[in-house]
């Protein structure tokens, strides 16, 4: 391959995923905006340990409140993961094997493995920058206005994911099980909802289990005790020795966060080599 045509690959996809590109930047941009906002102007008519306010502090409870507005962008931030893998199977690699773009490419100097890399590149490249800044602004919302009230919220689908890199591995898994099922399926729509549809359930049957990532503490005691707000409740009840409970600590949000964010990178690796060696099994021309 001469040397325009490697400076020239990595150009053509920019201009193929420009409107997606943009996309991402716009949401990005867009969220911080959002939570930025929330944090300056609408927390500030909160009351007492967090609670929006009614009548004299001027802001108004219910569908515009501070806790359900970030509640709603930590669920965008959280999830946006799905989008990255319809994407992926849809328009960055299921558009092209269907419309036969790719064969072009690869009749024309570039070899379907650098293809396949200069297409992961660049988006995987967004992906990072983009989520490492939702991480950081959400994370700086969310401690912005810490009170008792927001205590258990750490435990919750969608701010676990939001507060770490967790996030990034998400979306760059998604990146990874969107590309493998447009090689697979090699029709857009047909990979779009597949690659959604597979990282939504891998993304659910990981929260189900997320309590059980790291081990839980236990307290015991022969009467009903209370636990802080903090912590993370997985189990609790009576038996023969009086009552008991399993919990999670505020600490213990990092052995849980890293651990959970090891097995999804874990699986994007697996992905991403199972979509080289699919590629490499392609025949040099549509059938």
């Amino acid at each position: 391959m001469t040397a325009p045509t490697l400076t020239g690959l990595p150009r053509t996809v920019l201009r193929l995923h420009r409107p997606a590109l943009l996309t991402w930047g716009v949401f990005v941009a867009g969220m911080c905006g959002w939570l930025v906002w929330l944090t300056k102007v609408t927390a500030k008519g909160r009351g007492p340990q967090g609670l929006p306010c009614l009548g004299a502090c001027g802001q108004s409870y219910g569908l515009f409140g501070f806790a359900t507005e970030l509640e709603w962008a930590s669920t965008l931030i959280g999830y946006c993961f799905v989008g990255v893998a319809g994407f992926a199977g849809g328009a960055l690699i299921g558009r092209e094997l269907e419309s036969g773009t790719a064969w072009l490419a690869w009749t024309q100097g570039v070899t379907p493995v650098r293809w396949l890399a200069a297409k992961l590149a660049l988006p995987a490249a967004a992906i990072t920058v983009g989520g490492t800044i939702l991480v950081l602004v959400f994370r700086w919302a969310f401690a912005a206005h810490a009170d008792p009230v927001w205590a258990p919220a750490w435990s919750s689908a969608a701010v676990f994911a939001a507060r770490g890199p967790l996030l990034v591995a998400y979306a760059l898994c998604a990146l990874a099980v969107g590309t493998l099922t447009g090689l697979l399926l090699g029709r857009a729509l047909a990979a779009l909802g597949t690659a959604a549809g597979a990282m939504w359930l891998f993304g659910s049957v990981l929260t189900y289990y997320r309590p059980d990532l790291w081990p839980t503490d236990t307290r015991t005691g022969p009467e009903a005790f209370d636990l802080p707000d903090d912590y993370w409740v997985v189990d609790e009840g009576s038996n023969a020795h009086g009552r008991f409970a399993a919990y999670h600590p505020a600490s213990h949000f990092w052995p849980l966060h890293l651990t959970e964010t090891a097995i999804v990178l874990a699986v994007a690796v697996l992905a991403v080599l199972c979509s080289f060696r699919v590629l490499k099994g392609r025949p040099a021309a549509p059938a």
